[in-house]
């Protein structure tokens, strides 16, 4: 299998797991060598990260948690809570939980629905995901699991403002109103830290009447110059995939006006990463929205080094 090539022989058991979504994973950054070089491999062993990181402050050690405040239409809300001791993610548990307390990998009947439609249930992905971000101790390298491509996403989201709070060593929980209208106002993301390759992701999503109705995506150099305007990226990228940062940057973000989530955008094949990248802020946004906090959110983002 493909996904088997690209993986150290350490990692052979966690390849297995994800084996659907790794070979999707694995065809995009084959296609567009460029812009997926910077995804690291989505297989950083936690045992030896502390060589590999290049930039991103150090996590604090705490107990980080977040929770959702209401529940979702089928009545679950998610959960999640990692431990840092060492600097290192040691623990991870991401759930639902219902009303009366009980968690969904305990529920033998949603895990019989669910695998019976798409082949995974919360037994399988919930246990993968937790298992990812300790391997991996980074949000954006998590694989989504297929047939739970929806937790996944949200796994990555709730995941990434954890890992931010560790780094900040605040322990204040984590609340977040799913069902809340957006609130007026600009949000604005951008990354601290440049890439390998020398760039650095931003958004600035415009909220009006409850929606949103512009969104400003690029990603930017040392020197100003936005991605979108490099006509040799361009060129390179577009000679691989078959698409450039021309085409999937404005795709993408008119996707999110257009949807009005992040569950309706889909990922732009030959840009695959830069695709969950943003969904992964667009994502982090909302919730400030939700909330109506119009802080700008610097995301002190976690470099490794290529090998």
């Amino acid at each position: 299998m493909k996904y088997h090539k690209i993986f150290v022989s350490s990692l052979l058991s966690l390849s297995l797991l994800l084996c659907a979504c790794g070979n999707n994973d694995d065809n995009a950054k084959k296609n567009n060598n460029q812009e997926e070089q910077k995804d690291q491999g989505s297989g950083v062993d936690s045992k030896n990260v502390e060589n590999k990181v290049v930039a991103g402050s150090p996590l604090q050690d705490g107990t980080y948690s977040l929770t959702e405040t209401n529940y979702d239409e089928n009545g679950w809300r998610a959960t999640e809570r990692i431990t840092v001791k060492n600097g290192k993610i040691t623990k991870a548990d991401y759930n639902y939980i219902n009303e009366e307390g009980k968690l969904k990998t305990d529920d033998k009947d949603y895990q019989k629905n669910m695998s019976a439609k798409t082949g995974v249930g919360p037994q399988d992905y919930i246990p993968q995901l937790n298992k990812q971000l300790v391997k991996k101790q980074d949000a954006k390298q998590v694989e989504i699991v297929s047939g739970a491509t929806h937790s996944s996403e949200k796994f990555v989201n709730y995941s990434q403002q954890l890992i931010q709070k560790a780094q900040a060593g605040d322990t204040t929980e984590i609340q977040i109103d799913t069902s809340a209208p957006l609130k007026d106002g600009v949000y604005k993301l951008t990354e601290k830290n440049l890439d390998t390759n020398g760039w650095k992701t931003y958004i600035n999503m415009t909220v009006e009447g409850g929606r949103i109705t512009q969104v400003d995506y690029n990603n930017v150099n040392a020197d100003g110059k936005l991605k979108s305007e490099d006509e040799d990226y361009e060129k390179n990228m577009k000679d691989k995939s078959g698409v450039g940062p021309k085409e999937y940057i404005p795709q993408l973000s008119q996707a999110l006006v257009e949807s009005q989530n992040t569950e309706g955008i889909s990922v732009v094949s030959g840009a695959t990463h830069s695709s969950h990248l943003f969904k992964m802020y667009a994502a982090q946004l909302i919730n400030a929205a939700q909330r109506g906090d119009t802080t700008p959110i610097e995301v002190d983002n976690i470099v490794f080094a290529e090998e």
